[in-house]
């Protein structure tokens, strides 16, 4: 069996990924260029919560079958 080479971030230990991820994060506040969220900004994201996505339940919604109609309509 072939090894598996990991390149990047991939073969990196959690720890020394999130060290980069900090320093990224702190050269964009030092910048000016990071996001902040204010409260209006935070509460509308966290009202959409799973709606987006099929209805926050992780599947598609299902649509009615044509044969459960009413034969009068």
């Amino acid at each position: 069996m072939t090894k598996k080479c990991v390149k990047g971030f991939a073969g990196m230990s959690p720890e020394r990924r999130q060290e980069i991820a900090s320093m990224g994060g702190r050269a964009a506040h030092e910048k000016g260029t990071a996001h902040q969220w204010d409260s209006k900004e935070a509460a509308a994201a966290g009202s959409k919560g799973g709606k987006v996505s099929r209805g926050g339940r992780g599947r598609l919604p299902v649509a009615p079958a044509s044969d459960n109609l009413p034969a009068s309509v």
